[in-house]
């Protein structure tokens, strides 16, 4: 039997949800035309108005936003409230170690618990369940987020956040928690814990919300196997608002996107067109419904593909594959934005040459992130213990910058290899995708 949060939006008429998106995407215009000047200017630039603006045929002809434009008008450029109506940030890391602020009023917080609190019930969640939150908390939206939609359910909720397994396991049997959030790498991290522990008899997990990170069909299967639960994606990016942008239903073909709050495009990266449902480019999505930091047109860099087609689960919001690559170099290591030219800007700080390779792997489905740095000749001469010590300098540099452990190899100059056309910096062999 399938459940619903909210099932008089859920399973709304494709007529009644274009009704809400032409409506707030006409107020959420010319709400950030009147009071975000940033805005206002890059409408005018490309002589747009809010007149010209009727309904959601008419989102084309607005300009994109991007992680630059965060960037640049970092911290309160984009803030369509007063900071006297806001009362929370959300971040994420930037691209050169500026980061990404997300404003909420508490209005906006109560709409991102909503649509945290359909990916629990979609994932049979009742308030008879016992969910246990490890995502991390803080900054991070993936811990806030579900926390919020298992309030709203009326769950009793464990609120983890991330590591510290012993803990986790215990609170797991002793309280006998139901269904559990986390990212997948740490779901089958616990799978292994469990089983190795023998613990496997004592827990009562029915389902797992799993997302923050790319992960596969067989690595779904594995940790549905292991524990005994059925797996359930879920989409989400700080910028938006985070996880419960999109989420999966009993059906596990795609997650929902919440098209009462966000609308959703998809575009060619290359040149910006708007591509027709069923084609395969770039998610970009459009806040409706957001007050303090509403987002137009954001290219979320995620390549997917959207369907319409009617979902056994009854849900009428159109589905969204998971993300199948990047249309950026953005890696995503353990549920952690990370940048090559975060990496670029610490070895250069430290007076390095801007020749490094990374190299990204999955053990045990963990993900493990290596960084391979060309030393200067003057280095190279260096003892044994001194290039150690080098090492161990960036680790603490990287960690500081990228928030995660990276293992840092120094090797001899020219080791690398080098390339006639554009440097191969990554080296990605977790088969994500």
């Amino acid at each position: 039997m399938e459940q619903y949060y909210q099932p008089e939006i859920e399973c709304a008429s494709q007529e009644q949800i274009r009704v809400w998106q032409d409506e707030r995407l006409v107020d959420t215009v010319r709400r950030v035309y009147e009071n975000v000047p940033y805005y206002r200017e890059k409408m005018q630039a490309v002589g747009v108005t809010p007149e010209d603006i009727k309904s959601a045929d008419d989102l084309h002809k607005l300009p994109f936003i991007t992680k630059d434009d965060l960037r640049d008008a970092y911290p309160y450029g984009l803030l369509a409230k007063p900071l006297s109506d806001c009362v929370r940030i959300q971040s994420t890391s930037g691209t050169t170690g500026r980061r990404v602020v997300a404003f909420y009023t508490q209005h906006d917080i109560d709409l991102w618990e909503d649509c945290c609190a359909r990916a629990i019930m979609a994932a049979g969640g009742t308030k008879d369940d016992v969910v246990q939150v490890c995502y991390g908390y803080g900054l991070f939206t993936g811990g806030p987020g579900l926390n919020g939609g298992s309030h709203k359910v009326g769950s009793l909720t464990l609120p983890m956040s991330s590591g510290n397994t012993d803990r986790q396991i215990q609170f797991m049997c002793d309280l006998g928690a139901t269904i559990l959030c986390c990212t997948p790498s740490y779901a089958a991290y616990l799978a292994e814990s469990i089983h190795e522990r023998g613990a496997r008899g004592q827990i009562k997990l029915k389902a797992g919300i799993f997302g923050a990170e790319a992960w596969t069909e067989a690595m779904r299967q594995d940790i549905q196997d292991k524990l005994g639960i059925k797996a359930y994606d879920i989409y989400g990016l700080t910028e938006i608002s985070g996880p419960g942008v999109s989420f999966e239903c009993s059906a596990q073909t795609g997650m929902h996107i919440n098209e009462d709050h966000f609308i959703a495009e998809i575009i060619d990266p290359n040149t910006g067109e708007v591509l027709p449902d069923g084609e395969k480019g770039e998610l970009v999505f459009t806040s409706i419904t957001k007050e303090a930091f509403p987002l137009i047109r954001y290219r979320t860099r995620d390549i997917c593909v959207l369907s319409r087609e009617k979902c056994p689960c009854g849900r009428t919001h159109v589905k969204m594959s998971k993300p199948m690559g990047r249309s950026d170099d953005m890696l995503i290591i353990k549920g952690v934005n990370v940048f090559p030219s975060q990496i670029e800007s610490v070895l250069l700080s430290k007076g390095y040459p801007a020749n490094y390779q990374i190299v990204v792997t999955r053990e045990n489905n963990s993900d493990q992130l290596e960084v391979q740095v060309e030393m200067t000749q003057e280095m190279f001469s260096d003892t044994v213990g001194q290039i150690a010590g080098r090492e161990k300098e960036l680790v603490d540099a990287m960690k500081a910058m990228l928030g995660i452990y990276a293992k840092v190899r120094l090797v001899s100059p020219k080791a690398i290899a080098r390339s006639e056309g554009k440097a191969v910096r990554v080296i990605d062999k977790r088969n994500l995708y």
